[in-house]
């Protein structure tokens, strides 16, 4: 991300982050190998944000971002969220990211929670009824 974004538009969860109260965290592994992961931000009033899905270089086009999201929103329609949005860049690096969430039913959106308008940053929701 660092290489695609300014830091001040760079919005990912670090350790602390991860383990922030509200925070769920997945991991997604091929025998010893972490293949991929994921998390879960609880935003309240049943709204929820998807982080950090990252996939590792030696898994891509695996199917694993697509198995990640898959278990990603069937936890948080789990947990009786109706809606889940998330952000991510705008950079040509970030194409296969925004096809991924375009196949699965997110669509464009305006800054959700405490995000603000940056050019640097897309924002994608659905909802979790179907």
């Amino acid at each position: 991300m660092a290489l695609h974004s300014p830091p001040e538009s760079i919005h990912a969860l670090d350790l602390s982050g991860l383990r922030a109260p509200g925070v769920s965290f997945w991991g997604a592994w091929h025998g010893d190998a972490l293949a991929g992961c994921g998390a879960l931000k609880d935003l309240g009033d049943r709204h929820g944000e998807l982080k950090s899905m990252r996939t590792d270089a030696a898994h891509l086009r695996q199917g694993v971002a697509a198995t990640m999201l898959a278990h990603l929103m069937a936890t948080a329609r789990a947990q009786g969220w109706r809606r889940l949005s998330l952000e991510t860049g705008t950079a040509a690096a970030f194409a296969p990211a925004h096809a991924l969430y375009a196949r699965h039913g997110f669509e464009p959106c305006g800054p959700f929670g405490d995000y603000v308008d940056d050019p640097f940053s897309t924002f994608m929701t659905r909802t979790l009824d179907d």
